[in-house]
């Protein structure tokens, strides 16, 4: 019998296809200048468009951020177990913040499961609501905010299939 969640198959090629995703945008031309020595100004609805999506996938991280949080206070035992992957998704955040601000902290995702088990599948639903909304926002970014988000996305498909695994191992 075929479990139905998340496999390492899975993970590893959803993560391969981002990565390559990432590489493909990378290597397009660049239409914007054909003088290699000048550089490249961007319109000014060009840098709000980015500083908005940039702001909205900052927000998105920065509520899964939140999550992590209300998981380690209503348990306490994962905490040790959670540390690592909530230290990734607060540099996410912080890197996706517009021009390395803060984002706006946003209110609690709401209530988290009294069950351990309950609550890290609960986190492992927000990771890939987060790969989700990255991998979608890839295709209006820029090239370099692309590459960020990419990477960001396939982070954010690695943490869901962890905690998928730790949702295993919880009593």
């Amino acid at each position: 019998m075929r479990s139905t969640g998340t496999t390492r198959r899975g993970a590893l090629t959803a993560t391969g296809a981002l990565a390559l995703g990432a590489v493909l945008t990378g290597c397009g031309g660049d239409e914007k200048s054909t003088d290699r020595n000048r550089p490249v100004r961007a319109d000014a609805g060009a840098v709000r468009a980015e500083q908005k999506l940039r702001a909205a996938e900052a927000h998105t991280a920065a509520l899964t951020l939140a999550h992590y949080d209300l998981a380690t206070e209503a348990h306490p035992a994962l905490a040790a177990g959670l540390a690592p992957l909530r230290a990734a998704v607060r540099e996410h955040t912080r890197a996706l913040s517009a021009a390395g601000g803060k984002a706006t902290v946003p209110p609690a995702p709401g209530p988290v499961s009294t069950d351990p088990t309950a609550a890290v599948q609960e986190l492992a639903a927000a990771e890939r609501r987060r790969a989700d909304a990255h991998t979608e926002a890839l295709l209006t970014a820029e090239p370099e905010l692309a590459r960020l988000l990419a990477s960001v996305a396939a982070a954010a498909a690695a943490h869901a299939y962890l905690l998928t695994e730790l949702a295993k191992e919880t009593p």
